[in-house]
């Protein structure tokens, strides 16, 4: 007799808001880190590091699931998470310098890394097997409803109050979360067992990765490979992971399985859902910050603009889950980036008037896109797995998507200033008080050779130059999101065979 709480509805509550809090954290910074860098006297470059850090740590912790929860069991594991969650958020909340920050959030990325799958495996566990889809369907639910969420929640909280409130208020949320469910829960049978551990394979994982992300964090600050620290992080990091290649694909119980990708329809599956997640990424962190420098938007307004994004999704979910599998899931997909793809290229043509009508209608067809996104992905990637290899596979999938994500944080950011430098140094060429051109424009802006008229017009080609390297940034994520339909079309029905429906969107 499977084990049932005394109310699965509220236990439902519990675990579904120990994710919402949770995967909120994955973007309610976003539009704050203008606000944060400005408050920790750090650069817009180094704020990034508020979510590569997260989002590195979490995807380093997501293998350790399995070895934990065997080690723990679920329930304990959950609440032991979800507390350590609300404290890493106080942290982040009282932190004095951009250092202590990222940090703080790394820990906060290590210790969420678990608590969507445990979440996951909890929820299934107390429906029976006909309301599981029901399960999946809400959490499902929940991962999309949160990022959304997060710009205007994180927005909101930043311009009323101070940017350290989108941490803290998740100490209430959290504790609440984890009261409820280890009451509901805390008397559920479990079996722990002491699991051998992959320490070889876990250290040369975060050495190799971890080293990887400094790189790509650091290395436009310390001017890349003719700086010493680089090339020693650099070497350090591919000596690391050629050695966890090695070892995983020798070892007999690793702790990543990276054999899973002899599988055609994983390998495809996952090449697309990684790319496709690391260019969605890049919108996330680029539209809020260029609203917010460039347009002169409030962090709350940001937050609205990014907003409509989510409509669609939420609305269309529920459908897509129940007739999804009526259509060649690869026709499904390739909508998905056909979609993403063209709203790409719409913002290549946005320029520094564009109205809010403009930039929210191009999130809110994006939207589309989104819906038809994660569902089909996830079954095409899991649909060629053992039925004892689903578990591993969405694990793994999650943690490459998810190291997608922070690759991508770091080198788009990357990509836009270094891009910007570049057109400015072509737009103010021939900008000399000797130049008739240079001399009509300053007269213009100021009485004679002015020198605040002369700021003004460097402020004006630095916004220029920003916003062309946006618009050259969108036009490649329109092209890599075209270029995944190619890819997804490599994958070989059936589809439906093994995976079932599950997977949600984080």
């Amino acid at each position: 007799m499977p084990f049932r709480p005394a109310n699965p509805g509220l236990t439902t509550v519990g675990l579904s808001l120990a994710v919402f809090m949770q995967v909120l954290d994955t973007t309610i910074a976003n539009v704050s880190l203008p606000t944060i860098a400005g408050n920790l006297g750090a650069s817009a470059d180094q704020a990034t590091w508020v979510i590569t850090s997260f989002a590195v740590s979490n995807a380093i912790a997501l293998p350790l699931t399995g070895f934990l929860t065997k080690r723990f069991g679920e329930v304990k594991m959950f609440v032991a998470t979800t507390l350590l969650f609300v404290f890493a958020s106080f942290l982040c909340g009282i932190a004095q310098s951009m250092t202590m920050l990222i940090l703080f959030r790394a820990f906060q990325g290590a210790v969420a890394g678990p608590m969507y799958p445990v979440t996951q495996s909890l929820l299934l566990s107390i429906y029976p097997p006909e309301k599981r889809s029901h399960a999946l369907a809400l959490l499902v639910m929940v991962t999309i409803v949160a990022p959304i969420a997060g710009p205007i929640l994180g927005g909101w909280i930043t311009d009323t109050y101070t940017w350290p409130w989108i941490f803290f208020v998740n100490v209430p949320v959290g504790i609440f979360a984890a009261l409820v469910v280890y009451g509901q829960m805390r008397h559920r049978p479990e079996q722990t067992v002491r699991p051998r551990m992959d320490y070889i394979g876990l250290a040369t994982l975060v050495v190799g990765v971890g080293a990887l992300q400094i790189v790509l964090d650091k290395g436009n600050d310390e001017d890349w490979f003719q700086s010493n620290f680089i090339i020693v992080t650099a070497i350090v990091s591919a000596v690391a992971l050629a050695i966890f290649l090695i070892w995983e694909l020798t070892d007999k119980e690793p702790i990543v399985d990276l054999k899973l990708f002899r599988h055609r329809n994983f390998v495809f599956g996952t090449i697309a859902m990684t790319l496709a997640y690391g260019a969605f990424f890049a919108i996330n962190v680029l539209v809020p910050q260029w609203l917010q420098r460039y347009l002169g938007y409030t962090a709350t307004w940001a937050g609205f603009a990014a907003a409509p994004l989510g409509i669609l999704p939420i609305l269309l979910t529920p459908f897509i889950g129940r007739y999804i599998n009526r259509v060649d899931l690869r026709i499904a997909a390739s909508v998905a980036f056909f979609i993403m793809g063209m709203t790409s290229f719409i913002r290549s043509d946005f320029y520094l008037e564009i109205d809010f009508h403009h930039v929210a209608m191009a999130q809110f067809i994006q939207g589309l896109g989104v819906a038809f996104f994660f569902m089909p992905l996830m079954q095409i990637m899991l649909s060629d797995l053992q039925p004892n290899e689903i578990a591993s596979g969405t694990g793994l999938a999650t943690f490459v998507r998810n190291l997608g994500g922070s690759f991508s944080a770091s080198i788009t950011n990357f990509m836009w200033q270094h891009r910007a430098i570049v057109h400015h140094a072509q737009l103010s060429e021939h900008l000399t008080p000797f130049d008739p051109d240079a001399q009509q424009a300053v007269a213009t802006l100021g009485q004679g050779n002015d020198p605040v008229a002369w700021r003004i017009l460097e402020r004006m080609i630095d916004s220029q130059s920003y916003q062309i390297s946006f618009n050259e940034l969108f036009h490649v994520l329109g092209y890599i999101f075209l270029s995944l339909i190619v890819v997804i079309w490599f994958a070989r029905p059936p589809f439906g065979a093994r995976a079932g429906g599950g997977g949600g969107g984080h």
